[in-house]
């Protein structure tokens, strides 16, 4: 890992997360790295006790550990002793890198249309361009090559990364961070079959990003057909995740990688999805559910329930099915004994 400043000590860094040291409190240390690849001027992230294992070949030169598996572990006698190392691990790593200082501006080749506005100190890259009537908040940073188009709109403190789109009327909210390759506002995939050939449904609704979302690199939200697509306060979407047109993502609700939404679907807040997991159009998924990786679901899910498979259906069912399947060797070679056994009865021969 790159190395970090040289002047800060194991108990500096205790003190900055109210933690305590253990061993030698002037060590210094430059980072925070994994067990494995943590050198003598690193703390080690011992997150829990899976990773115990680990801590006697590790060569980091203290432990972040907590205190409930502090004991356990054997091999570095320098520890960071914190109640909860996942958070504690939040404010070293912002301490270690902190974001880089950006000069607020509008650079060269930046091409802005017509009645354009401008917020405090906002920064425009390389080659950014925005449409007519495009709005930038505050301390809005859009990198190199962002499009902005027409009558757009982006709300205070918000970063867009390198290749950003937002299409025309986007709406994005404050305090959020679009990743590199993002494509907002896309028209959805609708069409109408006629006599004259397949026609396409012009999409004409809004789109509308929420405060304090995280998109992830190359996701792609649909714009609504004649409604509107929403992605609720606080929602985080990782990278390669698709919203069909007129989804509405509850605040708080978490979508891992390769996720997929048909149409007019309605997530509630606060649910979670993993990776490759998907959902069909039109159905109704409430407050706090979870959805288990490569699950695809084609029915409403009720409010804190979890579902797996596909068709996905309550985890108790499916755990129950998949045992269930894993026996299926067992029960075949069971039948084929007692086929065995009832032709060789019925030919009267002894079975003993």
């Amino acid at each position: 890992m790159a190395p970090g400043p040289v002047d800060h000590t194991l108990g500096d860094l205790a003190a900055l997360v109210g933690g305590r040291a253990v061993g030698d409190a002037d060590l210094p240390i430059r980072g925070v790295s994994t067990l494995e690849q943590a050198g003598p001027t690193d703390l080690g992230l011992l997150a829990d006790r899976s990773f115990l294992s680990e801590v006697p070949t590790s060569e980091a030169g203290a432990l972040l550990v907590s205190e409930e598996i502090e004991r356990d572990a054997v091999g570095v006698l320098n520890r960071l002793v914190v109640t909860n190392p996942r958070e504690a691990v939040v404010v070293l790593l912002g301490h270690f890198h902190p974001a880089p200082i950006i000069r607020a501006g509008v650079h060269p080749t930046a091409i802005l249309g017509d009645r354009v506005s401008l917020g405090t100190d906002v920064t425009l890259g390389p080659y950014v361009v925005l449409e007519d009537d495009v709005t930038v908040g505050d301390r809005s940073v859009l990198y190199s090559h962002t499009v902005v188009r027409q009558g757009a709109r982006i709300g205070d403190d918000s970063v867009a990364h390198p290749h950003v789109v937002l299409y025309p009327g986007v709406v994005v909210g404050s305090r959020t961070v679009l990743h590199s390759g993002v494509r907002v506002g896309v028209d959805g995939f609708g069409y109408t079959p006629s006599i004259d050939g397949t026609k396409k449904i012009p999409h004409v609704g809004q789109c509308v990003i929420g405060d304090d979302v995280e998109i992830g690199a190359n996701t792609c939200i649909d714009r609504g057909s004649i409604g509107r697509t929403e992605i609720g306060e606080q929602a985080k979407l990782d990278n390669l995740v698709h919203i069909g047109h007129n989804v509405s993502v509850g605040a708080g609700s978490f979508l891992a990688a390769q996720f997929g939404s048909a149409g007019s679907v309605k997530i509630g807040a606060r649910t979670m999805w993993g990776g490759q997991s998907g959902v069909a159009d039109h159905v109704v998924v409430g407050d706090g559910a979870r959805v288990a990786s490569q699950a695809g679901v084609t029915e409403d899910v009720p409010a804190g329930e979890t579902v797996a498979g596909f068709p996905a259906r309550r985890i108790g069912d499916f755990n129950k099915a998949v045992a269930a399947m894993y026996r299926l060797a067992e029960l075949r070679q069971r039948v084929r004994a007692l086929e065995r056994a009832l032709k060789l009865g019925s030919s009267g021969k002894s079975t003993e």
